[in-house]
């Protein structure tokens, strides 16, 4: 069971992602579901993860799979009821485990009731709920690409939209809005919730002057570059609300903008976001210097404003990491010990612990608008077909050797994919230096990442190898293989060796 860590906890935590329509299906309808994961929870206890963030699960038409929302406050019949999630969080609670829910401020479905009267007409006391224009300007949208605007034939105006025509933007400028927002994180957060991923939260203030934008004209959306003043105000008054609840909620956001020090902004002076995603990483391809970049933007960045960082290599929205490094389940193990051991909170995309690289998806298996489904495959639980997933085939296909990377092959094989996650989770829970410590590069060789971590006389050293050759790193005093991603002279003397894109972590 997960320890009881100094606060904050989020600051200790590894948070595990789960994509609950992936997870596991508890119905056989082929759809994972809250009881599925429920019924799962043991594996995420045993793999050593601190809390759970589940994509969205509220009732949705699913046009961008749940994050097009037409209730807030209710369980979409997908994957179960409210009974269910309320269920869930006692469940995880019981072990240990605390739960984070995706609130989704930017935009809701066109299905949601307030829109459907804010587009009634122009009168509706809604229609300031949303944002509407007699003329469009040349923002664009996300996932399609297109008009970020959409014309209604009814009310004869644009209404925006930052993703598809299917979810327009909320007007956080209308104090009502902010009033029925701010309620909806009231009504789960006295559920027992422990906090929030905001998704794309740097979205919600908007240029008032509506200005058409340069970038726009050379293809770039507003999802990647809307950075407004406004957006800061909303989340101080998230965190008020937040923070006014015991037991240290925590708010992390989707700031999606490839800038460090922009999202450093939304850290604001404590009083806005405890944590953000940072992004360059599920870009970055199997290569030293990038890493290198992407590490010393953070510390020189984050670092003196005392913002806390965060570290994600997977997730829902991009292709698994292991596909992006070529299919090698060697770089992807290495991979994990650098998740596991930089200065922040790390976050595990479900399926990363099994070593799963993207499905194949084809025109007649593909769902999603965006092209996105790679990395949503359902997870193999069982050796046979259909792999744990009883009754109607799930709803995408599996990742390529779902057989041999099932739940079932790895759980007693100390040398797999799960095994290693298990060892790296156990090792960063023990170390302080790990956890909380200073982070400091360290001279090695081009093709090799070394970083020495400390705190209060706790120390380890990292040495990742990206090259597909043997490289060394002497030391002078004898340390020892505390953990390595192939498993190799654990609990022996480091030999200064290390194998071909090996990663290792070095102990006294």
């Amino acid at each position: 069971m997960p320890n009881s860590f100094p606060s904050p906890w989020w600051k200790n935590a590894v948070i595990y992602q789960v994509y609950p329509r992936s997870f596991a299906d508890a119905n056989g309808d082929g759809i994972g579901d809250l009881s599925g994961l429920t019924a799962r929870l043991d594996h995420l206890q045993h793999l050593g993860v601190d809390a759970l963030w589940l994509s969205p699960v509220f009732r949705s038409p699913m046009c961008d799979a749940g994050y097009d929302i037409c209730d807030y406050t209710d369980v979409d019949p997908l994957f179960g009821t409210l009974a269910h999630l309320d269920e869930l969080i006692a469940q995880a609670h019981g072990r240990g485990l605390k739960v984070l829910l995706d609130f989704v401020p930017n935009h809701t479905s066109d299905q949601h009731p307030w829109f459907i009267e804010s587009r009634s007409s122009r009168d509706n006391p809604k229609r300031d709920w949303y944002i509407w224009r007699d003329q469009p300007n040349n923002w664009r949208a996300s996932i399609d690409g297109g008009s970020a605007w959409t014309w209604d034939e009814t009310s004869q105006q644009y209404y925006l939209h930052f993703f598809l025509p299917q979810q327009p933007d909320l007007n956080w400028h209308n104090p009502e809005v902010v009033t029925a927002m701010h309620q909806v994180l009231h009504f789960w957060l006295q559920r027992g919730v422990d906090g929030f991923r905001v998704d794309v939260v740097h979205c919600v203030g908007k240029d008032p002057s509506f200005a058409d934008d340069p970038r726009c004209m050379a293809g770039e959306t507003m999802v990647k570059i809307n950075d407004q003043p406004y957006s800061h105000e909303v989340l101080r008054g998230l965190r008020r609300l937040v923070d006014s609840y015991p037991g240290e909620r925590v708010l992390i956001g989707e700031v999606n903008i490839r800038s460090t020090a922009q999202v450093a902004a939304y850290y604001g002076a404590s009083d806005e976001l405890h944590m953000s995603f940072n992004f360059p990483p599920l870009d970055a391809p199997w290569d030293p210097v990038v890493f290198r970049m992407c590490i010393r933007e953070v510390e020189n960045d984050l670092g003196p404003l005392l913002a806390w960082p965060t570290w994600v290599l997977s997730n829902h929205d991009n292709s698994r990491h292991r596909s992006r490094y070529g299919g090698s389940l060697r770089r992807a193990q290495a991979a994990a010990v650098l998740l596991l051991t930089l200065r922040g909170t790390p976050f595990i995309y479900q399926g990363e612990e099994l070593g799963l690289e993207d499905t194949v998806v084809t025109a007649q298996t593909r769902v999603d608008p965006g092209g996105r489904d790679g990395s949503r495959a359902p997870l193999p639980w069982a050796v046979q077909a259909p792999h744990g997933w009883a009754g109607a085939a799930p709803w995408l296909p599996f990742a390529p050797d779902a057989d041999a990377l099932a739940v079932e092959v790895q759980e007693g094989a100390a040398d797999s994919t799960l095994g290693l996650y298990r060892r790296l989770l156990a090792c960063r829970r023990r170390s302080l230096a790990l956890r909380l410590g200073a982070w400091e590069e360290l001279p090695s060789h081009p093709q090799v990442l070394a970083y020495r971590r400390h705190c209060d006389g706790d120390e380890r050293l990292v040495c990742i190898n990206f090259a597909d050759s043997e490289h060394t790193f002497p030391l002078a005093e004898a340390w020892q293989v505390e953990i390595a991603s192939d498993g190799v002279d654990e609990g022996q003397v480091f030999s200064g060796r290390l194998a071909a894109e090996q990663a290792v972590i070095l102990c006294r």
